[in-house]
């Protein structure tokens, strides 16, 4: 199989561009070196960074890690999608270290995805290994294949979310995760 470099120097022929010219030399390499970046999170495994990070305590309050910058690829457009994700569980007996909670959002949003997929593998993920009362994920973004090419709406925002255990089945924990996540004009955050 060659390599991604030499197809992207193809298809920069196929747009009618002259690879070789001064200013696309480096072009095929980079476009490499940035898609082996972008999706870095093939090569990753939730089980073992969340392993790494289980205590057990006697919490059993809500956890949530709020606006965790997300940034991610379009698997039909290989567009970009950006947004904040908001991840909330509430252990039962086991809670992981804060830090993971962004990282695990790295992992999989590293992948080409789909933003309702993408939701869907944080909240399982941390539901498979960390073992909570329940799980919630809400994941708002912008779709670069909404915004600058299709139908072009400069202000549309995707949210989708994944609710699991009491944060399904109970409407007061559901509610207040979302009260918590809802964006405060007068906060400091």
């Amino acid at each position: 199989m060659k390599p991604i470099h030499d197809h992207v120097k193809a298809i920069l022929a196929g747009l009618g561009e002259d690879p070789e010219r001064e200013g696309l030399l480096k072009t095929p390499e980079r476009v490499e070196k940035s898609l082996r970046f972008l999706t870095k999170g093939y090569a990753e495994d939730p089980v073992a960074l969340l392993n790494e990070a289980l205590f057990t305590v006697s919490y059993d309050e809500m956890v949530v890690v709020k606006d965790v910058d997300m940034y991610s690829m379009c698997e039909h457009h290989m567009l970009p999608f950006f947004g904040k994700a908001h991840v909330a569980y509430i252990p039962d007996g086991k809670v992981m270290g804060l830090s993971k909670v962004p990282r695990l959002v790295d992992m999989f949003a590293r992948r080409l995805q789909v933003q309702e997929r993408l939701t869907v593998q944080i909240a399982e993920a941390i539901e498979e290994v960390v073992k909570p009362r329940g799980v919630a994920v809400v994941i708002e973004a912008m779709h670069f294949c909404m915004l600058m090419r299709g139908v072009e709406k400069q202000n549309s925002v995707a949210v989708t979310s994944c609710m699991r255990g009491v944060f399904r089945e109970d409407r007061g924990t559901r509610n207040e995760f979302l009260a918590l996540i809802r964006k405060r004009p007068d906060s400091l955050l």
